[in-house]
Order: structure tokens, then sequence, then C-alpha cells
């Protein structure tokens, strides 16, 4: 948060949509003098939901930061059947990533934290392999070793979630790790582990798309990246991207695009998550501008 501007508190709601929510939630931040300086909304005829993302100024604001949350419950959230989550800006998210041979989601994320773009402290880097250790290095994070077999899963996930709580991770990031997690791992950081994808989910699932997709002669290939769930590549979807291909690419031209919108729409889905601007209700997610 720069100095030149107030930290401030977000609230993301979802609830049956009804008449004057808006107003009832703006009007309680006018009443106790906070300056709104975000707002977005959306409504969902189908499911009769109603979202929203409020952002305001906590300079000069009338009730006590600890005080927010029991008199926002009271006099808006529970009448109208509300869930919602608070935030502030000053607090920064620890986030872990996870990783094992290909480095090129990792290299990115590592820039943009380094040059202060991603707003987050990482803590610990974790890999089931030594390969990006030096490169781990170079940025001067902990870099933690957790070789995983079949054998030795259950295990090593239980060691890899101690290692969490110990750092106070707030949520993870999968940056091409070629580890399927277990459901008792993903329960422990439900909405909180964002993976990557290299492909335009749900087109190509499988270890090989652009070899998929160059047999298909398709013309566009993509990535994707979405919150992580114990059904395996079905969880709600943050952010996607796609690069239009001709006859010419050969499948290691495809491969190299692709690794290319990989990179950015993980970062993209990082960045959503980190702003507090994602909203999952019934597997999809609602991305706030």
């Amino acid at each position: 948060m720069s100095k030149n501007h107030s930290e401030t508190a977000i609230i993301r709601i979802h609830c049956p949509d009804q008449r004057g929510i808006v107003a009832r939630v703006t009007d309680f931040i006018h009443r106790n003098n906070g300056n709104i300086v975000a707002l977005d909304q959306h409504t969902d005829r189908d499911e009769k939901r109603f979202f929203m993302r409020v952002e305001w100024e906590l300079d000069g604001f009338e009730i006590a930061r600890d005080q927010i949350e029991p008199a926002f419950e009271f006099a808006i959230a529970t009448p109208c059947k509300m869930t919602w989550k608070l935030h502030f800006s000053d607090k920064t998210p620890r986030m872990a990533i996870f990783v094992s041979k290909m480095a090129h989601c990792l290299y990115d994320i590592l820039a943009r934290y380094q040059s202060g773009e991603l707003n987050v402290e990482i803590p610990l880097i974790i890999s089931n392999h030594k390969d990006l250790e030096d490169v781990v290095g170079k940025f001067g994070i902990k870099f933690v070793y957790v070789p995983i077999t079949s054998a030795n899963k259950d295990e090593q996930e239980k060691m890899e979630l101690e290692i969490l709580k110990e750092h106070q991770i707030d949520f993870i990031v999968l940056a091409r790790y070629m580890q399927i997690l277990s459901h008792d791992f993903v329960e422990h950081y439900p909405e909180r582990i964002i993976n990557i994808h290299h492909s335009f989910l749900p087109a190509f699932v499988g270890a090989k798309p652009y070899h998929a997709a160059h047999t298909r002669g398709v013309k566009i290939i993509g990535a994707t990246s979405h919150y992580v769930t114990s059904d395996l590549d079905a969880g709600p979807i943050i952010e996607q991207d796609v690069s239009r291909i001709s006859h010419h690419d050969s499948v290691e031209r495809l491969v190299q695009k692709g690794r290319d919108i990989e990179k950015i729409v993980l970062s993209r889905a990082v960045m959503a998550h980190v702003e507090r601007k994602t909203l999952v209700y019934k597997n999809r997610t609602v991305i706030f501008q």
C-alpha cells in the first residue's frame, strides 16, 4: 500500500437478491464517515443471487477495526442473510509456491514479487524435485525439498501441512507442480490453492494437451487457472487466455506459446486472489473489477 493512500477495508458479499442491498451497505459506510474507493456488483438472475465487493478508506472511519465485523454482521449481514468476508489492505497475505521441474511460471511470479508488483510475502517454496533449488536461492527464499512417492504420499503431505502451518501460510500457488494433492490436503486450504493448467479447460485435458491439440489441428491454444478442489482440474476457474496458432506451428512452438500464456494467466489469477477480487459460489467464480 502506497504511503500516499489510506489503508482500506474490503468486504465481499453474496446473498439472496433483494431490494436495497447496495443502499444499505453504502449507507453503513457513509454514516460512519467512510469514503468508498471501489464498488462492483453483479446479480445472477438464474440463481437469484447478489454479489458485491466494496472497498473504503479507514482513515477517519468511526468504527474501530475490531468492531467493524460485529457491527456489519448485526446491522446488515444477518438481516440480509449474507455470506461475507472482511479484509484489510495492510494485511499482506503469505503465499507458498509448490513447484516440480519447470521454471517458467516460478520465474514470472518471483520477478513480479521482487519488483513489488505482487503484494505478498513468500516465506518458502516447496518442491518434489531439487532441480529449481538454485533458482529459488537467487531470490533469498527458503527452499524445502519434499520427495513424494505413492508409498510415502500421506506422510509427506502431513509434513508439508505442518511446514505450511509453521510459516503461517495463507494460500498456495501450484506453479506447474506435477503432483495431485489429496482430498485431505485440499480440505485444509479451501479456495486457497491456485493451480495453472496447461490447457484451455475443459478441452484437451491430460499430460500432453499440446500434442492432442496439434493432432486435432486446433486454431487456438490456451491456459486455465483455477482453485483446486478434490475433483481433478474441475475447480472454480479464475482466469483463462488463448493464443492463435496455425498449421505452421510445430509442437515445440505450441509448447513455447503455451508456456507464455501459462505465466500470464497464473499471475493474473494470483493477483485477483491477493487483491480480494474473487468470490466463489457453487464452483463458479465472480471476478470483480
